[in-house]
C-alpha cells in the first residue's frame, strides 16, 4: 500500500511522539476543562478563574526538557479552549493571559522554550467558544447556556464570531513564527466544515504558511478519494488506538495521530489519580507507531503553571527506555507482517524491531522469516543474538528463532530485538 501522505508531512511520519498540553483557567478549579460546560457555569461563575490566574511556577523551559528527556519530539499547547480564554496576547479580545495577574504572553514563552529544545512547536484552538457573545448559546448542545431560559432569546450574529475566529488564526500564524502544527477542535453536528468557512480559512492558512500540518477536526472527509480542502493532513482518534490503523476508501494508509491522557482527563483535575503507567505509554506508542500512527500524549499543567508529579514520573520513566530503544519508533512504520503472538513489529527499511512482551515458554519464533534475517541485536545494548533453528523446531522450516536463557526478558516492560534483514525481504 502506498501512503497518501504530502511531502510536508514527512516530519510527522518520523517524529511519533509528542506532548499535548491542556492549559487555562480551568485549571484553577482543577476539575476538568469542560468544567463550565458540564456545571453549567455563566460567564460571571467563571470569571473569579480570569481575575486570580496567576501561574507563578510556570517554566515552559522546565517543560520542553520534561517533553524532550521523555523522547518526544513535537508538541501541542492549548492557545484557547472552549471557555474562549486565550493563553496568546490576542488583539481582538480581552479575554487573555495579559489581562490576569499573569499579566504576559504564555504562548510566546512556550514557543521560544521549546524551539530552544530542538522541538517542533503546534498550537490547539479551539473553534468553539463559550465566552464569545455571537457564539450560539441556547439550544447548542454543549453550550453552558444551552437550557438557560435567559439566553432563549439571545440574538447572535455568527458571521461576526466567525471573523473573530479567523482573525485569532491569523494572528497566532503571523505573530509567533512557523508553526509546525495547528489542532483545531472540533466539529459537531451542524457546526462543520463550511459552517466554519473552513475552505476560506485553510486557504488564508496555507498562504501564511504552507507547510503547516492541520488535523481534521475543522470537518470533511479525509478518508474520501477527493477530501475537501478542509479536510486536514491527518486523522486525530481521541483516546483509543485505531484497530488497524486509518485507510482511506481506497485502502491506502492515510496519517494519524491518537491524542490520550496520561490519567482520565485533559486539563488538570485534582481528584484523578488515574494514571497510565511507563509500561501503558510505551506499549501504546508501539501500537500507534505499528499501525503507521504517532501518539499525541497529554499533560495538565496546575493553576500554578506545574506539570503534575505523577506525569513527570511517568514520562521520565518513558524517556529511560526511549533513549534506549527509539530507533525502533522515530522513522518507523508497519512491517506489513502478521501481528506475532508475543508482541508487536514496526520496520524502518531492511531494519525489523521485534517488540517482544511476552517470554513465553521456548525460543521466540519470528514466522516466515527463516534465510532472511541477515543479524539480529538487542537493541537497548547492541548485544548480539544468534538466529538459529533449535532441534525441537524441525517442523517449522519457514520460520527463524531466537532463544533468551532464563524464564524472564531482558526488559520486562518491552523487549526489543532489531533484526537486519536481507535486502528487499519484505517488498517482494
Amino acid at each position: 500500500m502506498t501512503s497518501t501522505a504530502a511531502p510536508h508531512m514527512k516530519w510527522f511520519m518520523e517524529d511519533r511522539f509528542g506532548m499535548f498540553i491542556h492549559w487555562g483557567l480551568y485549571a484553577i478549579p482543577a476539575r476538568g476543562e469542560w468544567v463550565r460546560s458540564l456545571e453549567k457555569l455563566s460567564v460571571a461563575d467563571y470569571e473569579p478563574f480570569f481575575v486570580e490566574f496567576n501561574p507563578v511556577k510556570y517554566n515552559p523551559k522546565a517543560w520542553a526538557k520534561a517533553a524532550k528527556a521523555a523522547g518526544m519530539k513535537y508538541a501541542v499547547m492549548t492557545a484557547k479552549h472552549h471557555d474562549g480564554f486565550c493563553l496568546f496576547d490576542s488583539k481582538l479580545t480581552d479575554y487573555k493571559a495579559t489581562n490576569t495577574p499573569a499579566g504576559r504572553d504564555l504562548i510566546r514563552e512556550y514557543m521560544e522554550a521549546f524551539r530552544a529544545e530542538g522541538l517542533r512547536v503546534g498550537l490547539y484552538y479551539s473553534i468553539i467558544d463559550w465566552h464569545h457573545e455571537d457564539y450560539p448559546h441556547f439550544g447548542d448542545k454543549i453550550h453552558p447556556m444551552r437550557d438557560h431560559e435567559d439566553y432563549r432569546d439571545h440574538r447572535i450574529e455568527f458571521d461576526r464570531y466567525l471573523t473573530y475566529m479567523h482573525g485569532q488564526v491569523k494572528e497566532l500564524l503571523t505573530n509567533y513564527g512557523t508553526i509546525d502544527v495547528m489542532w483545531f477542535d472540533f466539529s459537531y453536528d451542524d457546526m462543520t466544515g463550511e459552517k466554519w468557512k473552513a475552505t476560506e480559512l485553510v486557504q488564508m492558512m496555507r498562504s501564511l504558511q504552507p507547510d503547516i500540518v492541520i488535523d481534521n477536526r475543522l470537518g470533511g472527509n479525509k478518508k474520501s478519494a477527493e477530501p475537501e480542502v478542509y479536510a486536514g493532513d491527518f486523522m486525530s482518534p481521541e483516546q483509543l488506538l485505531p484497530p488497524e490503523g486509518v485507510v482511506n476508501e481506497a485502502g491506502e494508509p492515510l496519517p494519524w495521530e491518537a491524542c490520550i491522557t496520561l490519567n482520565d482527563h485533559w486539563g488538570y483535575c485534582a481528584g484523578d489519580n488515574n494514571y497510565k503507567s511507563p509500561k501503558t505509554v510505551i506499549r501504546g506508542l508501539v501500537e500507534c507507531v505499528s499501525k503507521g500512527g504517532n501518539l499525541l500524549l497529554n499533560v495538565g499543567p496546575n493553576a500554578k503553571g506545574e506539570i503534575p508529579r505523577q506525569s513527570l514520573e511517568i514520562l521520565a520513566e518513558v524517556g529511560q527506555w526511549m533513549d534506549d530503544n527509539g530507533a525502533s519508533l522515530y522513522g518507523c512504520g508497519p512491517a506489513k507482517l502478521e501481528k506475532p503472538e508475543w508482541g508487536r513489529y514496526t520496520r524502518s527499511g531492511n531494519y525489523l524491531y521485534a517488540h517482544i512482551y511476552d517470554r513465553g515458554m521456548g525460543p521466540i519464533n519470528f514466522r516466515g522469516l527463516n534465510g532472511k534475517i541477515k543479524r539480529a541485536r538487542l537493541l537497548a545494548d547492541g548485544t548480539e543474538i544468534k538466529v538459529e533453528t533449535p532441534w525441537n523446531a524441525w517442523e517449522y522450516p519457514d520460520d527463524a528463532f531466537i532463544s533468551f536463557t532464563g524464564a524472564s526478558l531482558p526488559d520486562e516492560v518491552n523487549t526489543v530485538v532489531e533484526l537486519e534483514l536481507m535486502e528487499n525481504v519484505l517488498d517482494n
